[in-house]
């Protein structure tokens, strides 16, 4: 039997299952109960619930033939005023099946849309919102436009806690007849940062090299250095160590195969667990800004390192 992708096979079927969402998740049970649903608008970042709670939606609703009644698109691939004007608009305009309502169309990553598609949305939108109820799906709501935000309900989903995603951690692991340390667990959090997907893959990939999961397989796994291993380079640097920070740097970037981005985007979450004065602090993190924003722009990702490196030497010294 082919091994399934593991957050597929624990993708939650019904809304009871969702976690780390209670308060949008109570609100929106109340729609299931009166069997009826406005337009609805899921804002939040990748892997926290959105699609699971818009299919878990269906299927309390039309049962069994769920699929029937409902359609999912992912606007980042068909993006245009032609999908608008075709796909949704003959799904749209087709009476539901088995006696259902309303249809449902649940449109993911919708703040890909063009604006212009955005425009014939909402027009379909109105048009049809006897017949069919549209679920958008997005990642920043500010990209929606408002006349398509103020036809729907809006539900913010936050990044999940370290809580929610240690016990749905350890709940897989027992179904796999895995032993995750806590260590593990905690390693499993730090990657994570409120990502479902991420923690689960993590588990998953870990789990064929060995039943038994620990931080240090955690972190190889997923190409993040320990937490640890960060605070020390900023530390050697921050102690006016230049050529010994980089070495831990070049240790990171060659041995672990860590990107600029990655190292950044460690060295920022790990500035806060240090004893730095409160103006410094903001002089670092203005810097860091600074060379994130020349990394994403292209610009040499060592270079840009090394002049981090640089600045925290000259400030630990000050």
């Amino acid at each position: 039997m082919k091994e399934e992708i593991w957050i597929e096979k624990y993708r939650p079927y019904r809304l009871e299952d969702v976690v780390g969402q209670s308060d949008a998740i109570e609100r929106l049970r109340s729609y299931i109960k009166t069997n009826n649903l406005p337009h609805l608008l899921f804002s939040g970042p990748p892997g926290v619930g959105k699609t699971a709670t818009a299919v878990s939606i269906a299927r309390e609703l039309f049962g069994d033939d769920w699929r029937e009644n409902f359609t999912e698109l992912n606007a980042s691939d068909e993006r245009g005023i032609d999908v608008v004007r075709t796909k949704i608009k003959n799904f749209a305009k087709t009476s539901p099946i088995g006696g259902a309502d309303f249809k449902i169309i649940f449109l993911d990553e919708a703040d890909a849309l063009t604006p212009d598609a955005q425009s014939a949305l909402r027009r379909t939108m109105e048009r049809y919102t006897n017949n069919c109820r549209f679920i958008l799906s997005c990642n920043y709501s500010s990209k929606i436009i408002e006349p398509i935000q103020s036809r729907c309900a809006v539900y913010r989903f936050r990044p999940l806690s370290d809580d929610a995603i240690g016990k749905r951690c350890r709940h897989i692991a027992e179904k796999e007849g895995l032993d995750i340390a806590d260590d593990g667990i905690e390693a499993i959090k730090y990657v994570a940062e409120g990502d479902m997907r991420k923690a689960i893959n993590a588990v998953q990939a870990a789990s064929m090299f060995d039943t038994s999961i620990h931080a240090d397989s955690i972190y190889r796994i997923t190409a993040t250095a320990h937490p640890e291993e960060i605070k020390a380079l900023l530390e050697s640097a921050l102690g006016g160590n230049f050529i010994s920070s980089r070495k831990k740097l070049d240790d990171l970037m060659v041995s672990r195969g860590l990107s600029g981005e990655d190292v950044v985007g460690q060295v920022y979450r790990s500035l806060f667990d240090l004893d730095i004065p409160a103006r410094k602090l903001v002089s670092i993190v203005d810097v860091l800004g600074e060379i994130d924003f020349r990394i994403t722009e292209g610009a040499d990702e060592r270079i840009q390192l090394d002049a981090l490196l640089a600045h925290l030497s000259i400030e630990g010294e000050e």
